[in-house]
């Protein structure tokens, strides 16, 4: 399965922003509070970014925070515009229920890029059945939790720890003391704290 396997800090950098690729460790010790500047070795030009450039940072800004590559992420643009509503709100409808962002939504992992390698490795379970795709669409009244076997392992012993104080969005429920949780309806505009421009990604696709 294809993935993105360069440094994360290079994308957050590119954006001139924090994209929390990493978690908490970017918060503690963030290459772009360093290095301001975009990668690569040439001196930057000052020049005035087009509509078009805008919108394509825009775009990649999203598919970089949720650790989806192009392909995957036209399709999942495909199908917004097929359901009813807001394109733009569609999608990241459909972004939010994947299950490597639920599971990171719900605490288990620090980041999404580390959620998605417990959903690979077979720790996470889907209504009682182990899953290994990321990219699965969770839906309400889904279950997700972790496989039996994989509760004797050290990340998890940590895990149990840390997780008490876990604040976990209005669309999901949490259970600290077992380590599962449910989907308890599909998540709005407003349950998505990230600081992106929806439209601006409809616009790109649309022209």
């Amino acid at each position: 399965m294809a993935r993105y396997t360069g440094p994360v800090c290079r994308l957050c950098r590119r954006q001139g922003e924090k994209l929390m690729l990493k978690g908490e460790r970017c918060i503690l010790k963030c290459t772009l509070d360093r290095r301001h500047l975009p990668p690569g070795q040439q001196r930057p030009r000052r020049r005035k970014i087009s509509d078009r450039g805008l919108q394509l940072r825009e775009k990649q800004k999203v598919r970089h925070s949720y650790g989806v590559l192009e392909r995957q992420f036209r399709r999942h643009f495909a199908e917004a515009e097929k359901r009813p509503g807001i394109t733009g709100e569609n999608l990241l409808q459909i972004l939010e229920m994947r299950l490597d962002n639920v599971v990171y939504r719900l605490g288990f992992a620090d980041s999404r890029r580390q959620a998605r390698q417990l959903v690979r490795h077979g720790h996470i379970t889907l209504n009682g059945l182990k899953t290994d795709i990321p990219s699965c669409a969770v839906k309400p009244g889904d279950v997700i939790a972790w496989r039996q076997r994989s509760t004797n392992t050290e990340y998890y012993r940590r895990l149990v720890e840390r997780i008490q104080d876990k604040v976990v969005p209005q669309w999901l429920s949490l259970d600290a003391e077992n380590l599962s949780g449910q989907v308890l309806a599909l998540p709005g505009r407003s349950d998505i704290d990230l600081r992106i421009d929806e439209k601006a990604v409809v616009e790109y696709y649309s022209r």
